[in-house]
Order: structure tokens, then sequence, then C-alpha cells
């Protein structure tokens, strides 16, 4: 592949978790968590029903309408989606 400029090309064993729920506001998700040692420890979270993925970890659900702007969700959809996410992407670990 001549025409091609690599800037990375890595292969690495990773976890994902797949998860469906409904929420008490009746919303249902699909998502796909993956686990990898990329990302400063924040994990890939892909809503399966839309196909949109995010890097997330715990100071990312703090920021204010930051899941319902990436997800599409509205206000009282992402704080249940953020309930569940606190569970599953723990902290932020730096490794630099």
């Amino acid at each position: 592949m001549p025409d091609y400029d690599f800037m990375s090309d890595t292969t690495e064993d990773t976890s994902t978790r797949f998860v469906t729920f409904i929420t008490p506001g009746m919303k249902r998700f699909d998502l796909s968590i993956t686990t990898t040692s990329r990302f400063y420890g924040k994990k890939l979270v892909t809503d399966l029903q839309n196909g949109i993925t995010a890097i997330l970890g715990a100071d990312d659900l703090e920021e204010e309408g930051y899941l319902a702007h990436v997800f599409k969700l509205s206000d009282e959809e992402a704080a249940e989606l953020e309930q569940f996410l606190y569970f599953v992407v723990g902290t932020v670990n730096f490794t630099d």
C-alpha cells in the first residue's frame, strides 16, 4: 500500500462487554464497552442502535451535556445513561 502514510498500526487484546438494559424512563440501550490499554484507561462505549462510539472516562461523565450531545439523547435519557456508566467506566489512569 504505497499511497498510505500510516501514523500507527498496532494490535492488542481487548475486553468487550455487551449490555442491554431499559432505564426507568423506558429508554432501551444496547451498548458495547471495550476496555483497552489505550486512551489513558478510558473505555470505548458504542451505542449499537445508532452506531455512535465515544471514548469515555469518569471525567467525561462530569461534563454537563456531553453524553446528550455525543449520543444524541434527551437530557433525561443522558442522565439515566450517565448513572449506568459511572459503574463501568471507573476512574481514569494516566500511564505517562
